[in-house]
């Protein structure tokens, strides 16, 4: 989890009441720990991202927990509606204890 997440809004400066579709990537290989490493044949430990939440100031967006059969590099998307303005905040966790997070800014017009 080293490059920092990839994140679009539709539109960062929306009416109150309007609709906001979010997409986020994040880097991330999502190791299920069901595979063998072929030059040592041990299994690989697992490493998958097993918490996403979204926060639009204190408020819970959107929270998320998946499993191993989520590829690598995952891709999120939700959406919510604008009611106020504030730092919407990411957050990724994984099973190593790293966390990586985003942030963008809403501003109500």
């Amino acid at each position: 989890m080293s490059k920092p997440p990839r994140v679009w809004i539709s539109n960062a400066t929306p009416k109150k009441g309007e609709m906001l579709r979010v997409r986020a990537q994040m880097e991330h290989i999502m190791e299920s720990g069901l595979r063998t490493d072929p030059a040592t044949g041990k299994i690989r430990p697992r490493n998958i991202v097993t918490h996403f939440e979204a926060r639009l100031g204190q408020n819970l967006l959107f929270s998320w927990e998946p499993g191993i059969s989520v590829s690598q590099n995952p891709y999120i998307e939700f959406t919510f509606l604008a009611r106020e303005s504030g730092e919407l905040q990411m957050l990724w966790k994984d099973d190593a204890g790293q966390t990586v997070s985003a942030s963008k800014s809403i501003a109500l017009a």
